[in-house]
């Protein structure tokens, strides 16, 4: 018990997430690991309107922590990078995630599958487009 509330404390205490924009698919910084896993033909990384999770980031934010596993992390510091497509019609496809745990990896791609809820899409002189949704995870513990 004592270890589950330690790993639940570390987990949610340090979460960080935002939406960083990149020109184009190919300035990523896994853009080699993401065009093995993912379909990026006619994927766009900026948008007149970004997509939109029903509720706002916050709810995203408390939906994907909830839907997370609980893992048991050695290392002092994770920095995990989630990557999603938001189809033209609203859905997620394409979860990936990198970074230097496996485990905590896994369990940030797990808990955005288990979202499958549908986003507003992006657009793009007001015509849905794909967009690819990146944001980090970090895990610092203290």
């Amino acid at each position: 018990m004592k270890k589950i509330l330690f790993v639940l404390t570390v987990l949610f205490s340090t979460f960080l997430f935002s939406q960083k924009e990149y020109g184009s698919v190919s300035q990523l910084p896994d853009y080699e690991i993401l065009k093995k896993k993912m379909k990026l033909d006619d994927v766009v990384t900026k948008a007149d309107t970004a997509p939109e999770f029903p509720g706002g980031m916050e709810n995203f934010k408390r939906q994907f922590a909830e839907k997370m596993d609980i893992i048991d992390v050695k290392s002092k510091s994770i920095d995990t990078k989630v990557y999603f497509i938001v189809e033209k019609n609203g859905y997620v496809k394409f979860v990936t995630a990198t970074g230097s745990d496996k485990k905590h990896s896994d369990a940030a791609e797990t808990a955005v599958r288990r979202l499958f809820i549908k986003w507003k899409p992006a657009t793009v002189n007001g015509e849905p487009v794909r967009y690819l949704y990146t944001f980090p995870l970090t895990l610092k513990k203290h």
